[in-house]
């Protein structure tokens, strides 16, 4: 496995495993939007063959760094199914926390996860440190609520 920062043309097959894995899909311009305007957070996990198996697509809050604390958000992260449980998510996550410290002094990490994702919420709470900031309802668009969760940021 070679993790390594998300390039332009890493993103049809960021789209791809999205569309495999997620519910939640997104138009190539915002992919596009990502990778251009926050080019150092986003990173992607590939196979033997450089092929994408795993993403995490992120930003920077803009109108928190407006108001001079800067955050993070994790839009985006997934995992094909034949290569989870090897500590990719965690690891896309943690190179992802990393860089929007170092590169942009974020004091605090959100993202939005599905209320009934066991798996994720294990991972971002028991192995990251998130914590359950509030329940957005029908944060989803099935209607599903979403945890709105968040990771202070140790600099």
């Amino acid at each position: 496995m070679n993790i390594r920062l998300a390039r332009m043309d890493d993103l049809p097959g960021m789209q791809a495993t999205n569309l495999q894995n997620l519910p939640e899909n997104y138009l190539m311009k915002f992919w596009i939007y990502h990778a251009a305007t926050w080019p150092q957070i986003s990173f992607v996990a590939e196979d033997h063959k450089g092929r994408i198996v795993g993403y995490v697509l992120a930003k920077i809050d803009d109108e928190s760094a407006d108001k001079g604390e800067v955050h993070g958000h994790v839009n985006s992260i997934s995992v094909l199914r034949s290569y989870r449980r090897l500590g990719l998510a965690k690891k896309l996550m943690l190179l992802s926390q990393e860089a929007m410290v170092d590169v942009y002094k974020a004091s605090f990490v959100s993202l939005h996860v599905r209320k009934s994702n066991k798996a994720a919420i294990g991972l971002y709470r028991d192995s990251l440190g998130f914590e359950v900031v509030s329940v957005e309802q029908k944060y989803y668009g099935d209607g599903e609520d979403a945890l709105n969760m968040r990771l202070t940021m140790k600099r």
